[in-house]
């Protein structure tokens, strides 16, 4: 069997509404190793589970996550739940505990692309108030929030996503030479700019590969053969069952 690991994206969007208690709950019986998610913060400073800076996409509610108190946001329905609020970060690692489905999270910019201030620390302290610090991955696209949470320590990882245009802009060196400056230990990509020449360029500047997108029977199997570290997908089960076909 291959030892890339599975991530489920957004809990598995394909099967249940991404980002939902009820995914994370499924994810936690499945024979993934990570749980990946998102996670925006409220007015009054509580870390809310969800992809989008609004939440027009996926709740009963429009505007910004940031315009929310938590205790607004506790009145916010996600679609396709049966009335479930979206989760906080703690609710997600309490979904989590006790399985062996370890954290991955995604720390996302606000409305207007900006980090939000004071995120990162506010992650950390939610992950050592549920004792998860040492098993979860932090991932971002933001360079340097993705900075100061590898220079906090403690976690099973960091990993830098780029979007298909960053590494345009700054090409393969510029991309390991920002990952050596930070310390990164992964680099994450979307699945159509991995190919094998990536793929040994980064092994052999000591760098991890992970990657989203890989959702269908061809492009898992491609990941699969590449052999890189980690991906995310919607459809975990189909991954779980190539993958154990070897």
């Amino acid at each position: 069997m291959s030892h890339t690991l599975i991530a489920s994206h957004r809990g598995g969007l394909f099967l249940w509404p991404e980002n939902s208690a009820t995914a994370f709950r499924h994810t936690a019986r499945l024979a993934v190793e990570q749980a990946e998610c998102d996670i925006h913060m409220t007015a009054d400073g509580q870390l809310l589970v969800m992809h989008d800076a609004t939440l027009n996409r996926t709740t009963d509610r429009t505007g910004p996550v940031a315009a929310l108190t938590a205790a607004e946001a506790a009145c916010v329905r996600v679609r396709g739940t049966a009335g479930e609020a979206p989760p906080t970060l703690a609710d997600y690692l309490g979904i989590l505990a006790g399985s062996p489905v370890a954290p991955r999270i995604e720390i996302k910019a606000d409305a207007a692309g900006r980090p939000y201030p004071g995120i990162v620390p506010a992650t950390l302290a939610a992950l050592d108030s549920a004792g998860e610090r040492r098993r979860s991955w932090i991932i971002g696209f933001h360079a340097d929030t993705m900075a100061q949470a590898q220079r906090a320590g403690g976690l099973a990882g960091v990993a830098w996503l780029l979007e298909l245009a960053t590494l345009r802009d700054i090409g393969l060196e510029g991309l390991i030479a920002v990952a050596r400056a930070h310390g990164f230990p992964e680099i994450g990509l979307h699945e159509s700019a991995i190919d094998a020449e990536l793929v040994a360029a980064l092994r052999q500047a000591g760098l991890g590969i992970g990657t989203w997108g890989a959702n269908h029977a061809p492009s898992i199997r491609r990941m699969l053969g590449l052999g890189i570290d980690i991906f995310a997908t919607d459809d975990p089960p189909l991954a779980i069952r190539l993958r154990a076909e070897g």
